[in-house]
């Protein structure tokens, strides 16, 4: 077993061996112009060997990464474990040997280096422990130790614990490092950190070492450079400096007066440090985050790691300049997806989409290169969205795509489709030819398996894009959306009204997705007599699983199960981010609607779902005689008030259907999911995969490629668990650019209350409650009463609206999922609240203003 390895033996495959930091030191030493201070590395063998903790890391991993007290008393206790192990004579003589031969008398960095450290997709920066000017073969065994330790640091374990990594799969190496005394150090990286844009160096900088940057105690010198050129530079007032104490160690000690306001480095110094950052970049193949010492005129190299928080770029077929604005904003389901997942949507959408980071982004530079068409796109996504609207605004002022006019074409304009006439019969048609289509698809699947089957769904696609996009069908959903800004607008302007068509829509005849949460409260009220069955239903709360088949055995439970199922029936193949094959569906975790059903039993009373459709008519049918009431009183009253009772019943008739179609997708989804999952089921018994769950880490065509074959790559499978790991602590921006560059967009209001959280209104009225800051359906707790506020919700959220007195979401816009139902519902509501979720405290009372969209926080 190699105990101790010096620089020039490693390189960046040998993680397993010398961790992150190790390794990507050794590989940097090899590299031509770049300098790095000598050392060696003490091995994951050199832990295996002294440190035996295994059966502690199992309650390690039971713990909830919020439980801080424990994670703070478990970690303490296998750190004073680790530190109490005596390094064996062997491990401890090769240590001394490679001291000796660096050089016994001087100084040295001890510096933790984990296996999970450092890597592409997780830097775990900051989570272990560092240690200077070390002087003496027995300071540097004990800080090893120390190093050791470090591993279960309570900030390391948290991490690990949020992150899915597992306590026992991580070892920790040690770096040993000669010291550097530097004039100033700091941090490169490699792209810009704020915005991302990768054509950007920044670069922080300060007096001594960088210690003092790194742990926050001072304000860096900061410089960015772009193609050669600094771009930017701001000088800090440094006040203190972290300097080598005499007797080992460091010590904190103040910068002159007269030194505080200098630059820590000359322009030149500037220049060289981003051309060394770039060479290094181009030698790992992706953006960098280095650290750095100048001593004397040399830089030298301390700690080179990929940026991990960077989302990545769609790959372009050319180098040319790209806008890319985020699908899951617009779908209201920004987590990330799987490749089946993705690549299901990607064959379902009529739209180019590129996919990077688990999410699913269009190409609009087509668009924004034509001075007439970007006008239109910033607008029309705007209207949606106003942050993406205002970001697409920016790129097109920037002129990072360039225009070419048009040539004035003498053909005449496309003539507009005749107008749709407000005739019910037109949905019942839409709706019985999609239930037809439905049927036909789970009568034929049934009968397909192999590669015919995937060539069955990749045919059935294109019914599923028959269905969705069906002129006749778009006609009514734009007619019920031009109606809703009709009145918006109209009444407004004649009656002083905002948003007047939120009150109109509540209650409309055929929105399935509103249904569906008034009839989970009709669930409640089946289960509400029987008490055992709701004592069983709070013990299936906070324990999960399958528990169907025994509420038989409760009384009144197969009333109670006949009842859930029945939903199941009609609703079962929705659920959370359900654009996303590959997530679990109701019906396949019956389980995560317990909460709601217990909250609809505690919140609500019988025959609530029949008297909250009928309030919400009742409230719409006198609204619109008021509203024709004023308008009769105008000049030319008359006639705007049928012109307006016209657009009333259009928007009313039409509105339901907008949810219609996409219901209808997910359910032919779920009838893909459930064939898919048998003919992967017929995989893992031929020994093809390991797990039926594993198709999802496949893209369609590569899961038909398998079928074919009857083969797969388990690395490849691997690495896209790993991926989707990462992908799943990233955020999505709204809008990318091909330089990496994230936009959020702004709302540019001045008319807001001090303090208040700007946002979209799209749903009219006020309210004050207790803010409920929900992450998880299956997690929410709410009483009636209570305001949601979350990232995006999707229709599976819809159950919990009908407790609810308001919504604030971080995504969404005015014809989203959750705008439309909170309208039906005469709820309240503030959507594209830039993290909401984080500025809304769980518990503070807060008031939502979904008429002029904003919200404002009333409590500490």
């Amino acid at each position: 077993m190699a105990y101790v390895l010096g620089f020039g033996e490693i390189d960046r495959r040998q993680i397993a061996m010398v961790g992150g930091k190790g390794a990507n030191l050794g590989e940097l030493s090899r590299v031509d112009g770049v300098e790095v201070p000598d050392g060696f590395c003490v091995t994951t063998d050199a832990f295996a060997r002294t440190v035996a903790i295994g059966g502690r890391l199992d309650e390690l991993s039971r713990l909830e990464a919020d439980d801080r007290e424990a994670i703070r008393v478990r970690s303490a206790q296998i750190r004073d474990a680790i530190e109490a192990f005596v390094i064996p004579d062997d491990v401890a003589a090769e240590i001394i040997d490679a001291h000796a031969r660096l050089g016994a008398d001087g100084a040295y960095a001890v510096r933790s280096s984990a296996t999970a450290e450092d890597l592409p997709t997780a830097s775990f920066a900051g989570q272990q422990d560092t240690y200077l000017n070390i002087v003496g073969s027995a300071a540097i065994l004990e800080h090893v130790s120390r190093c050791w330790g470090s591993l279960f640091t309570e900030r390391a374990v948290t991490y690990r614990l949020r992150n899915g990594f597992d306590h026992k799969a991580i070892r920790m190496a040690v770096v040993v490092q000669r010291m550097v005394f530097p004039r100033a150090s700091g941090i490169l990286v490699t792209a810009d950190p704020l915005t991302s844009d990768r054509t950007v160096v920044s670069i922080d900088a300060g007096f001594g070492l960088g210690e003092a940057l790194v742990s926050g105690l001072v304000n860096a010198d900061v410089y960015q450079v772009r193609d050669g050129n600094i771009i930017g530079r701001t000088i800090a007032t440094k006040k203190l400096a972290v300097e080598p104490a005499p007797a080992g160690g460091t010590q904190v000690q103040e910068i002159a007066p007269e030194r505080r306001d200098e630059p820590a480095l000359a322009d030149t110094e500037v220049l060289r440090l981003a051309q060394l950052g770039r060479h290094i970049e181009a030698h790992f193949g992706s953006p960098q985050d280095i650290e750095w010492c100048l001593d004397g005129g040399a830089i030298r190299i301390v700690q080179s790691r990929p940026i991990t928080t960077l989302f990545p770029i769609p790959v372009a077929a050319d180098e040319e300049n790209r806008v890319y604005v985020s699908v899951g904003h617009q779908q209201m389901m920004t987590d990330a997806m799987k490749p089946l997942g993705i690549s299901l949507w990607q064959l379902t959408s009529r739209a180019p989409m590129r996919d990077a980071g688990g999410r699913l982004f269009v190409d609009v530079t087509k668009a924004l290169s034509s001075p007439k068409t970007a006008t239109g796109v910033a607008e029309a996504l705007g209207k949606s969205d106003p942050l993406i609207g205002d970001a697409l605004r920016t790129v097109i002022d920037r002129g990072f795509v360039h225009q070419v006019p048009e040539a004035v074409s003498a053909a005449a304009p496309p003539a507009a489709p005749a107008p749709i006439e407000t005739d019910p019969a037109v949905v019942t048609e839409l709706i019985a030819a999609s239930e037809a289509s439905l049927a036909t698809l789970i009568r034929d699947i049934r009968t397909e398996s192999g590669p015919s089957l995937l060539d069955f769904i990749r045919a059935d696609i294109q019914e599923l894009q028959r269905v969705l996009f069906t002129p006749k069908g778009l006609q009514v959903i734009n007619a019920a959306m031009d109606a809703s800004f009709w009145l918006n607008d109209r009444l407004q302007e004649w009656l002083g009204e905002k948003n007047a068509a939120d009150a109109l829509t509540q209650s409309v005849p055929g929105n399935v997705t509103s249904e569906m949460g008034l009839a989970l409260l009709d669930v409640a009220d089946v289960l509400r007599p029987h008490p055992e069955v709701v004592a069983y239903l709070r013990q299936v709360e906070q324990t999960g699983g399958d528990f169907l088949a025994e509420l038989p055995g409760y009384p009144g439970g197969n009333e109670a199960r006949v009842a859930i199922e029945g939903f199941l029936d009609t609703y079962g193949m929705r659920c959370a981010g359900e654009i996303d094959i590959t997530r679990p569906r109701w019906s396949e975790s019956p389980a995560t609607l317990v909460p709601t059903i217990l909250g609809n039993i505690r919140n609500f009373g019988p025959g609530a779902g029949r008297q909250r459709f009928a309030d919400g008519l009742r409230d719409a049918e006198q609204t619109k005689e008021q509203l024709l009431q004023r308008l009769r009183a105008l000049p030319d009253g008359e006639h705007k008030a049928e012109e307006t009772a016209r657009m009333i019943d259009r928007v009313r008739m039409f509105s339901g259907y907008r949810e219609y179609p996409k219901y209808r997708m997910v359910s032919r989804y779920f009838v893909y999911k459930q064939a898919l999952l048998q003919e992967a089921e017929r995989l893992v018994a031929a020994g093809v995969l390991r797990e039926p769950e594993d198709i999802f880490y496949l893209r369609f065509n590569e899961l038909g490629e398998v079928v074919r074959t009857q083969s797969a790559s388990a690395e490849l499978i691997d690495e896209r668990k790993d991926a989707f790991r990462t992908h799943q602590a990233l955020t999505p921006p709204r809008v990318l650019t091909s330089n990496g560059e994230a936009l959020t967009g702004a709302y540019r209001r001045e008319d807001l209350p001090t303090g208040a959280l700007p946002g979209m209104a799209v749903s009219a009225g006020t309210t004050e409650g207790r803010a409920r800051v929900v992450s998880d359906i299956a997690q929410a707790d709410l009483e009636a009463g209570d305001i949601l506020v979350t990232a995006y919700t999707d229709p599976s959220w819809t159950p919990l609206f009908v407790a609810i007195a308001g919504l604030v979401t971080e995504v969404g816009g005015l014809m989203t999922h959750g705008a439309v139902i909170a309208r039906e519902y005469g709820l309240p509501a503030v959507v594209g609240v830039e993290h909401a979720t984080e500025l809304i405290r769980d518990g503070q009372r807060i008031r939502v203003n979904g008429t002029d969209g904003y919200v404002e926080l009333l409590s500490q």
